[in-house]
């Protein structure tokens, strides 16, 4: 076998385009030292050289990357070839096979890759069509051939040959062959482990690469998202054209008519069968017909009976009045309502500035007489106190301490020119009420009491006096219990009244004051004889007995009088005059005389709605009104001193105060009178400044006043010979000044304390005071009683 000539071979590896010897390791088995003979199985195969340059060129190819990469080595490949064929005889038929092997498995890896066919610029296509020109491409079954032969080398040598520098094998061609038994064994998969260096040209190649993967990569995706929008919008499409298609076609198949279908099967019909039918639905029909006639037939009789009942109705005028009558009450009803609505709260308004103003003036009335009586009393301790230092120092007085004394003198002066001019002599100092007020006090309370009143008018000047007047609106409802008295009585008519009525008396007592002596009495009012002419046409009535008009007038007392009347006891009243008391007990019995009349739970809880405030008003006129000083004997002694004088008017204040309380004998209970009356005025006060006092003539006096408020009710009883528990120490207390008067000259005086032990049923006490002293002369006065 011929070697291949060094010098050639040389001189073509420095004639080749790259410059760095090291990336060429297929062309070293030509070098020195290197070159065997051939033995006779490598004549006719590829050299073993040949075939790992031809496996090694794909497999840079696809090292360096995609594109251009692959020209490069393709273009180096054409070029070491020319001068192999041109420089040896030798080896033809194997540079043919390598070649051709080695571009049968570039096909194949181009037939892989269709990335790599769209990267070959021109360049690299021209240069493989003069490869080809060059060389002789073998085909598939020559190359299957040679694979045969070599594996029937191997098999009679029973070795595998280690002159192989490239272990690489060809992957495509492993897909194309059918011998698997042709693929490489273990040995040969030599793995590089480090990386081969590239030239300048496979870098510059791997980054255009690289550059063109990114754009095709991004311009894919983009493409990729683009053509998912697209089928979104498609499909969006498609759906709302075959939602509009299907619409369509069910209106469509709606309205077309059924086709006959020939090929449906009808069960065999008969005549039997249709007359069966037919039968049927004539019943059918006939049935529905005679409902119909029987509906129309109703009709007839109620437009029948409805034409009769319109004429019947037009014809009876007694239903058409009753209807008439009956709507025009409804209406009038509704009308005074709502006319009372609108008005109560003018007339609460007008209610409460009288009240208030009332109420201011009583105040002034009781802060001034507390306010004196704290002042003068403060001014006789400083004189008692001067006296006792017998100092002839003058004592100094505030301006308005002074000036109050002025003004209290001042008014008691007024008061005894007045009753002087009245010829009232025997009134005694301290039993005034002192509600007097000045010029301008006066002028401004009349002022306002007048605008208050002008209001008052202007509240019901817009109004009708059918709906304003309380005898007008009486009359209506007269008029419906005299024409239909059961109706009338079924509306429980007696019971709305009094709150139909209730605004429109307040209306007329918002200037009615029953604690002034001049105010008009309840039955003189507009309003309560109307009420009374009411209730007594009502027991004209044949149901006179079992009527229920006649409470009107307690329930309106009830309601609407008694309220009215305890705010003027609790804010205005004061116990302590005797003019007020008179007037509000009046009224008061006024009214339980009208309650007496009906007796109810409601009028008794009414009753003593009155009763209670009346209760407490003078248990606190006894704790805060009443102060009787105890001044030294050598004080009093001289009736003309001011201590004398204060210690009078201050007695005969509390003794016109238990006056008063004892008024009320005929109205509150006996027990709740003796507690108040005898148990926290008379033995609290009065006896302990009787007590203190000179025994003589005004004693037995001011002991007859006192005999002479006590109620004769309480000692109507001819078997009672003792008095009643709560005046045991007013008879000890007569009994005692009796016995010190008994020793005097003055025995009138005797008698007199023996007269007030028997009026008060205390006769056993006298007639052993008089068996004591010996006074038969005043026997005969025990057996008269």
């Amino acid at each position: 076998m011929a070697h291949r000539p060094k010098r050639t071979f040389r001189q073509r590896r420095a004639d080749s385009s790259d410059s760095d010897s090291t990336q060429e390791p297929f062309a070293e088995p030509g070098a020195p030292g290197e070159q065997t003979d051939l033995g006779p199985e490598e004549e006719g195969l590829p050299s073993g050289g040949g075939h790992a340059e031809a496996a090694e060129l794909p497999r840079r190819a696809r090292g360096r990357g995609r594109g251009r990469g692959r020209v490069w080595a393709s273009s180096r490949h054409a070029a070491r070839a020319a001068p192999r064929l041109d420089g040896g005889s030798d080896v033809p038929e194997s540079r043919a096979v390598d070649l051709s092997t080695d571009e049968e498995d570039g096909t194949h890896r181009s037939s892989e890759s269709k990335d790599d066919q769209s990267s070959s610029s021109n360049s690299s296509s021209s240069l493989e069509e003069e490869f080809t020109s060059l060389v002789n491409i073998p085909d598939a079954a020559f190359i299957q051939a040679a694979y045969r032969k070599r594996d029937l080398a191997r098999a009679q040598e029973d070795y595998i040959s280690l002159d192989v520098k490239h272990a690489f094998t060809i992957s495509g061609m492993k897909k194309n062959t059918d011998y698997p038994e042709s693929e490489p064994d273990d040995h040969e998969n030599i793995i590089p482990f480090t990386p081969k260096p590239q030239t300048l040209r496979q870098k510059m190649a791997e980054t255009a690469a690289t550059r063109n993967e990114e754009t095709s990569e991004d311009s894919e995706e983009d493409k990729k998202y683009q053509d998912i929008w697209e089928q979104q919008q498609m499909r969006r499409a498609v759906k709302i054209t075959k939602g509009r298609d299907i619409d369509l076609s069910q209106s469509s198949e709606s309205q077309t008519v059924k086709k006959f279908d020939a090929s449906i099967s009808f069960p065999p019909v008969n005549l039997e069968i249709i007359k069966k039918q037919l039968n049927t639905r004539l019943t059918l029909l006939q049935d529905t017909h005679r409902s119909h006639l029987r509906e129309y037939e109703k009709y007839i009789q109620d437009v029948k009976s409805s034409k009769s009942t319109i004429q019947n109705l037009e014809n009876s005028s007694n239903q058409v009045l009753n209807f008439k009558f009956y709507k025009s009450m409804k209406v009038y009803v509704e009308n005074l309502i709502d006319c009372l609505d609108k008005k109560i709260i003018n007339i609460q308004e007008i209610e409460s500035a009288m009240h208030a103003l009332l109420v201011k003036q009583a105040m002034i009335f009781m802060k001034r007489r507390q306010d004196e009586l704290k002042h003068e009393s403060a001014y006789l301790q400083q004189l008692s106190r001067k006296a006792e230092t017998s100092t002839n120092t003058s004592l100094a007085i505030d301006e308005k301490t002074q000036w109050i004394l002025e003004e209290i003198e001042s008014r008691r002066a007024q008061r005894r020119q007045a009753r002087v001019l009245s010829g009232n002599c025997t009134h005694q100092e301290g039993t005034s009420s002192d509600d007097e007020l000045s010029s301008a006090d006066m002028m401004d309370f009349q002022k306002s009491q007048g605008d208050i009143l002008q209001d008052h008018k202007k509240i019901f000047e817009d109004v009708h006096d059918d709906f304003c007047n309380i005898q007008n609106i009486l009359l209506k409802f007269q008029q419906w219990r005299e024409k239909f008295p059961d109706s009338y009585y079924e509306a429980f008519i007696s019971l709305c009244i009094p709150k139909l009525l209730n605004p429109l008396i307040r209306f007329q007592l918002i200037d009615w004051n029953p604690l002034k002596f001049d105010s008009i009495g309840l039955k003189q009012m507009p309003w309560f004889t109307s009420i009374e002419e009411f209730i007594d046409s009502s027991m004209e009535d044949s149901k006179k007995e079992d009527s229920s008009d006649k409470k009107i007038l307690s329930t309106v007392i009830s309601k609407t009088i008694i309220p009215r009347l305890t705010d003027f006891v609790e804010f205005i009243w004061d116990p302590l005059s005797t003019s007020q008391t008179t007037n509000l007990i009046t009224q008061s019995r006024m009214i339980f005389e009208e309650h007496s009349t009906c007796e109810n739970e409601v009028i008794n809880k009414g009753k003593q709605d009155l009763l209670k405030p009346i209760v407490s008003r003078m248990k606190k006129a006894i704790d805060d009104d009443v102060f009787i000083p105890l001044y030294p004997e050598s004080a009093v002694e001289n009736r003309m001193s001011p201590h004398s004088k204060f210690q009078e008017r201050q007695f005969w204040s509390g003794l016109k105060l238990f006056r008063n309380i004892l008024l009320w004998n005929e109205l509150l209970p006996e027990d709740t009178l003796q507690e108040l009356g005898l148990g926290k005025l008379l033995n609290r006060y009065l006896i302990i400044a009787l007590l203190n006092a000179i025994p003589g003539p005004d004693v037995v006096k001011k002991c007859n006043q006192i005999a002479a408020c006590l109620p004769e009710k309480w000692f109507q009883n001819s078997a009672m010979r003792t008095s009643i528990p709560q005046l045991e120490n007013f008879i000890q207390f007569l009994l005692q000044s009796a016995r010190k008067l008994s020793t005097s000259e003055i025995r009138d005086e005797v008698k007199e304390i023996i007269l007030i032990l028997v009026k008060i049923k205390a006769l056993n006490q006298a007639e052993s005071f008089i068996e004591e002293y010996h006074l038969d002369h005043l026997k005969s006065v025990i057996k008269e009683v």
